[in-house]
């Protein structure tokens, strides 16, 4: 089982900005010391949910500012971002890095952001296959043209290629590249392309357990190899707070989160003035320390084990900066580190 972080830059009410990057920046930087598999970085634009706007700059800070963990982007926005762009950044940091990096991508929602960006709703509705298409060429192909509804240009030199990596094996032929989904559509969509999930922390082990099973139905329709679909990589997002009760952890978390979720999702924006349906952020508060690693070391590894057993996953992104406070979180990645990982062994 490999445990990782997931970092969403969260802007608590009252918090700055650059205190806020400051506290995502040592979570990486301490996951690395305790341990841990993996950082999953988010992205957003304009909005105090999270306040890294390029997962993939930030990604590029942390590679350089640690030796063996592997950091993964969660997720970069295709509809807003030129697959081509993002996939010279991603080889850029897949070489340099010695292949410790993962581009997770995924289909945003209906923000502004398409506005601002100039993408448009199409690109948002109907333009992610041929984006995501584009992208994983980039990536496997040494030139690459296009002749696409969104994307047309003449062929062109791949610069650089990623299988290009020094001391590489023929899974370092590219970078990891797995898919946000938060659908049945999504779903086929990866599994066609054999690309593993990251499945939301927003649903528990039997939603999850059915998109896995379908993903490995669509894949090996699609003609994968039956081992590579057994061994598919994906990834479970939740919430983690280590406590010494099980009650003080959810506390902490309580006391914190629906502060920041009420702030930061209260400030998207739809590009085409449609409604959105909002969780009232204490019960969702509440709904995610019951389901994901809220507690004692024994409990979180415990639900780890569950949701693992129940649904296939081995990885995880972890959110550990529910509480806000950067000497807390510190001390959060540290216990996951050392009272949770050993459980796991």
């Amino acid at each position: 089982m490999r445990v990782g972080t997931f970092v969403l830059a969260a802007q608590f009410p009252g918090q700055g900005q650059g205190e806020t990057l400051h506290r995502a920046v040592r979570s990486v930087e301490v996951a690395e010391e305790a341990g841990l598999d993996a950082v999953w970085l988010a992205e957003h634009h304009f909005v105090p949910y999270g306040v890294c706007p390029s997962a993939v700059t930030l990604a590029a800070l942390l590679l350089g500012r640690t030796r063996r963990i592997r950091i993964g982007t969660a997720v970069c926005v295709l509809p807003t971002s030129h697959p081509v762009t993002l996939g010279e950044q991603a080889a850029l940091l897949h070489l340099t890095s010695g292949g410790r990096f993962s581009l997770g991508v995924g289909r945003g929602g209906p923000w502004v952001d398409l506005e601002v960006f100039g993408s448009g709703l199409p690109a948002y509705e109907q333009g992610f296959p041929e984006s995501l298409d584009l992208l994983l060429r980039w990536l496997r192909e040494p030139r690459v043209g296009a002749q696409g509804e969104r994307f047309a240009f003449r062929e062109v030199a791949v610069v650089p290629r990623p299988a290009e990596i020094l001391d590489g094996g023929p899974d370092d032929a590219c970078p990891e590249v797995i898919v946000a989904c938060t659908s049945p559509t999504s779903v086929r969509l990866a599994a066609r392309r054999g690309l593993p999930m990251l499945l939301g922390m927003h649903c528990g082990d039997e939603e999850k357990a059915e998109m896995v099973a379908l993903w490995r139905g669509e894949a090996l329709a699609a003609g994968h190899a039956p081992e590579r679909v057994a061994a598919a990589g994906h990834v479970s997002a939740g919430v983690a707070q280590i406590g010494d009760r099980g009650a003080g952890a959810a506390e902490t978390v309580l006391k914190s989160m629906p502060g920041w979720l009420k702030q930061g999702l209260d400030a998207h924006v739809t590009v085409d003035g449609r409604r959105r349906a909002m969780r009232d952020p204490v019960a969702y508060t509440e709904f995610l320390c019951g389901i994901h690693p809220v507690g004692t070391p024994r409990l979180a590894a415990d639900r780890l084990a569950a949701t693992s057993e129940r649904t296939g996953i081995t990885r995880f992104a972890l959110l550990v900066e529910g509480s806000g406070d950067l000497a807390a979180t510190e001390e959060n990645v540290r216990r996951l580190g050392s009272e949770v990982l050993p459980l796991l062994a």
